[in-house]
């Protein structure tokens, strides 16, 4: 917790950066997924801003986008629009390291799927991983766009058998990294998102959460790590849970709960 979301944002960069410098030293690169929203924007803006970040290996780094509306990129709800606009033209990272998600196309999570893991093959087994993932979290407990019982989560949670088999192995049920999730759970437009699968697997997952209108649901956060009643169907964030990696909670003062 920092008192101000300045300050927040300065541990949440100063994490990245180091995170980042260790990776490029391990494995030449670093992979880095990013969610859109307004709360992360003005941290985005801080790393291109702040000299205290231009040592950070941008010329080394691959931009992943973590959940996408399925609009054109050119439509204000997208969320590489506005992450582009802030890294694309000023970062310095390779075009060909800069991964959208193409939400419009009629099979938008198989492609991301086949990119994730053509790109990250390139690495040794064991390692090939996201390496940081920035989640925020919604009013309603949701991260990424795994909303609450929407049909991607509760693939998640609840298995099921495979999709129709003609539509490929990727698609079998337990081996997708990414899914279009639609459906009255999900707040329109319908979109594509890592699945919790793909996030766990990451390496370092931090969670960015300020502002006082977050604070009931950090509250129920809290409750239901202390006396689990709550399943990850009704609050998603609580399925954030790494396997052989880091979360951490970025959280300013607003957000946190009162006494």
């Amino acid at each position: 917790m920092r008192e101000t979301v300045d300050s927040l944002h300065d541990a949440l960069a100063a994490d990245m950066m180091l995170h980042a410098h260790n990776c490029v030293r391990s494995f030449g690169d670093f992979h880095l997924a990013l969610s859109g929203g307004s709360t992360p924007m003005p941290f985005y803006e801080r790393l291109m801003i702040d000299p205290r970040y231009r040592d950070f290996p941008w010329g080394r780094t691959h931009l992943w986008i973590v959940d996408e509306r399925r609009v054109p990129f050119d439509d204000e709800r997208s969320n590489f629009k506005h992450i582009n606009e802030v890294f694309g033209d000023h970062a310095g990272i390779p075009r060909a390291q800069v991964h959208p998600m193409l939400a419009t196309a009629p099979n938008a999570d198989d492609a991301y799927q086949r990119t994730l893991r053509e790109v990250l093959g390139w690495r040794e087994r064991g390692q090939d991983r996201l390496d940081f993932v920035l989640l925020g979290m919604g009013s309603d407990g949701h991260t990424a766009s795994l909303f609450p019982n929407s049909p991607a989560l509760l693939e998640e949670v609840a298995p099921r058998p495979p999709r129709n088999a003609r539509e490929g192995p990727s698609n079998d049920h337990g081996l997708a990294l990414v899914r279009v999730n639609a459906g009255p759970n999900v707040t329109p437009p319908d979109r594509v998102t890592m699945t919790l699968r793909l996030i766990n697997a990451s390496r370092f997952i931090a969670v960015l959460v300020t502002g006082a209108s977050k604070r009931t649901t950090i509250e129920r956060v809290q409750a239901a790590l202390a006396s689990p009643r709550v399943s990850v169907a009704d609050l998603p964030i609580l399925g954030v849970d790494p396997v052989g990696g880091e979360l951490r909670w970025y959280l300013d003062d607003e957000a946190c709960p009162r006494d």
